[in-house]
């Protein structure tokens, strides 16, 4: 039997999913009881096993206090409009901000009210990041 693999626009949606919650600080849990169904099934939309219909994506939506459009932003396949654009080119921001600690860098960031601190710490991640790594010794 071959095992199902997810479309990659159900994976893009619902980590778009995932993102948002954990930004909100929803957990499954209470998602799923505004929704009506179960944290498992959450899991499985985020996972990208299960679909998402278009009245349960619209409650979502309601829910998490965003349009529709937000699940879908830079999704695999679709036309920015622009034949030179690069494809898949935001993955790694969706990828990184739906890991634990690229929400906590997220959340924590945001709060950092002045703007120069923001641009010392950008600056400094930068800095870090264009260094080699050093063997461990």
């Amino acid at each position: 039997m071959l095992k199902k693999i997810p479309n990659p626009v159900d994976k893009h949606v619902g980590s778009r999913v995932r993102m948002r919650r954990v930004l909100i600080g929803m957990s499954q849990e209470k998602l799923g009881e505004a929704l009506g169904i179960t944290f498992q099934q959450i899991q499985k939309y985020e996972k990208g096993t299960n679909r998402i219909g278009a009245s349960r994506m619209q409650q979502i939506a309601t829910v998490m206090a965003v349009p529709v459009s937000y699940f879908f932003d830079d999704a695999p396949g679709a036309d920015s409009g622009n034949g030179f654009a690069e494809a898949h080119g935001s993955d790694y921001v969706v990828d990184f901000l739906t890991t634990t600690e690229g929400l906590q860098l997220n959340k924590s960031f945001v709060r950092i009210s002045d703007a120069k601190v923001r641009r010392k710490i950008v600056d400094l991640v930068s800095a870090l990041a264009d260094q080699p790594a050093k063997a461990a010794g």
